[in-house]
């Protein structure tokens, strides 16, 4: 291909490029896209019990839309019920009302939003510089990054993100009022905390930095937009100033004090190292939690490349005439620098205002991933386009295949560099069920019952057998509202004793009290080892000590005597037991 050919198919701008070239590069970026979600996509469908991990405590409990019976009184659907975001909530609410099992709907729902998130990540990089190839570039640096985390293939309210705040944007730059303001509704009812962000760009947007000075708009739309923008977004957030059920959000005081938010606790936070603290916490720090992963654990040469690129972007801007694709960058581009000070000062008044807003990190990590591949995508663009400039001129062809190739084998191949340094890509985060039989049994058992379980596979019954928990682990022991985690720690804390105390009383008045009908247990659970190396038992430090004095004395726990003689299933290595025969 001659070299003119092929600076006119790479880097022509919109203008120029015919619709055919356009069409070429965005049904390439939707291609990449489904072949990122193929793999968690066929993993997710090739087994009956599989379930992503945050799904396992945001979905199950949406079952409840096709069986109003299932989960009653439950404790912990209760709480994800209450905390799901209106729109989030409504979306599988519709789906259950034609048959569509929740579940299931979370399985296929990554590759559709994914989709969605590629189609306005292509438009809007054209909005930024109107280049084709720049819109392959952003959203295949966007995809990849995506594929990093679970957030996407979680198909939790965070899912949504990308999607809508990719569309809003999209939307305010081409100065499409109602479809802006539908973004930014959707952004409040699926993902309230990017609803802070874009207000600041809406506000940010009513200022300009010229030749020195701040001046305000002129524009009379600019105020239309911002007015309007800042009624839907403030009418979206005025539902979640109600009081919780579930009681206040907990204080940075109070969480001090709880081993949940220490840095090796389930829901880790504080951290005495300030880089983890402030930098790379997954909660507490700026950045998006995979790129210090990389970090750690490999180089930080692994970072995605959209992370250095960006950092070009000012330097190119700066030297048009170097560079003269920089000139066709349009002033939609003072949207990054707007992105990166409304982040930064809403993570620092997330921090100052600790868990009222939820986390700090989540007003940083979603628009760095978007800004970093839009800033990348342009400048590749701007250098791609001097490089084959130079080539032509000079008449050195190999110079102009050369660079294309390398750059087109590092973006595409960066996926497998990964997966050669031992690091997963795609991350799914798939917990795959192990005891099939067990689920079936539970299945069969009356809708009302309740499970008592210290077992890591009691976390995945709600999602497999439709039964509920007492308690759960990790992931079901969220310690943002003061009333719901008191009572799930009070709980687990009975629980423990009472699988482990030696005073049949003990068991018998646990089981009367929360009304437990099945207890799971593991065939080894009653030995020093096992409460030893149990890390749920061990987050709950008094109790847990306690069990182990039982396990080093001569005593027998009550529920291992009467276990042979109240055990109604048995399988891989867990046992059910049954309350009214223990109570007997």
């Amino acid at each position: 291909m001659p070299i003119t050919r092929l600076h006119q198919f790479l880097t022509a701008p919109t203008g120029k490029a015919s619709r055919t070239q356009q069409v070429f590069w965005l049904s390439l970026s939707l291609t990449f896209a489904a072949m990122y979600a193929y793999p968690p996509l066929k993993e997710a469908l090739s087994h009956d019990y599989i379930v992503q991990d945050d799904a396992r405590q945001h979905v199950f409990w949406m079952r409840r839309f096709l069986d109003s019976q299932l989960f009653p009184g439950d404790l912990t659907a209760n709480y994800f019920q209450s905390v799901a975001p209106w729109g989030y909530a409504t979306f599988y609410r519709i789906f259950a009302a034609v048959g569509i099992d929740p579940m299931a709907l979370s399985q296929i729902l990554p590759l559709g939003l994914e989709l969605v998130a590629t189609a306005y990540c292509f438009g809007l990089t054209l909005q930024i510089l109107p280049v084709p190839v720049a819109g392959f570039i952003a959203s295949l640096l966007l995809n990849q990054n995506l594929w990093m985390r679970d957030d996407l293939v979680s198909a939790t309210p965070v899912a949504f993100v990308y999607p809508l705040f990719l569309a809003f944007v999209y939307y305010r730059l081409r100065r499409l009022l109602l479809p802006c303001l539908v973004a930014i509704a959707l952004l409040g009812l699926f993902y309230p905390q990017c609803v802070f962000i874009v207000a600041g760009l809406l506000i940010l947007q009513l200022g300009r930095w010229e030749k020195g000075r701040f001046r305000l708009s002129l524009w009379r739309e600019d105020y239309w937009f911002c007015g309007w923008g800042l009624g839907v977004a403030l009418l979206v957030l005025l539902p979640y100033l109600n009081p919780s059920e579930f009681g206040s959000v907990i204080t940075a005081t109070e969480a001090r004090t709880l081993p949940a938010f220490s840095s090796q606790g389930w829901s880790s936070f504080f951290d005495d190292d300030p880089w983890n603290y402030w930098v790379c916490g997954k909660r507490s720090g700026m950045l998006p939690s995979e790129w210090c992963g990389v970090m750690a654990k490999y180089s930080i040469l692994l970072l995605p490349p959209q992370v250095w690129v960006s950092f070009l972007l000012p330097f190119l801007l700066k030297y048009p005439s170097r560079f003269p694709l920089a000139k066709r960058v349009s002033g939609g581009i003072i949207l990054l620098p707007q992105m990166l000070i409304v982040s930064i000062c809403m993570f620092v008044v997330a921090h100052w205002l600790l868990f009222k807003l939820h986390l700090p990190n989540r007003y940083t990590e979603h628009s760095l991933r978007i800004l970093v591949a839009l800033a990348a995508a342009v400048a590749l663009t701007i250098l791609l386009d001097t490089v084959l400039q130079v080539a032509q001129t000079k008449g050195k062809p190999l110079l102009a295949v050369g660079f294309t190739g390398i750059l087109a084998a590092i973006l595409i191949f960066y996926p497998s560099i990964l997966q050669a340094n031992d690091y997963p890509f795609p991350i799914t985060q798939y917990y795959l069920g192990k005891s099939q039989e067990l689920y079936e049994f539970l299945q069969q058992q009356p809708k009302d019952t309740v499970i008592a379980s210290l077992t890591e596979e009691a976390n995945s019954l709600p999602t497999f057998a439709q039964r509920s928990i007492l308690v759960g682990g990790e992931g079901y022991a969220l310690p943002y509202h003061s009333d719901y985690y008191n009572k799930i720690y009070q709980r687990t804390v009975e629980l423990i004793e009472a699988q482990y105390s030696p005073d049949q009383v003990t068991m018998q008045n646990f089981i009367q009290r929360y009304g437990v009908d099945l207890w799971l247990v593991e065939r080894g659970a009653f030995t020093l080892e096992y409460v030893i190396n149990n890390r749920w038992i061990q987050e709950y430090e008094s109790a847990a000590t306690a069990a182990m004095l039982t396990l080093e004395g001569e005593k027998v726990p009550a529920l291992a005597v009467r276990m042979e003689k109240c055990t109604i299933f048995e399988g891989e290595g867990l046992v059910v037991l049954s309350a009214a025969c223990l109570t007997n």
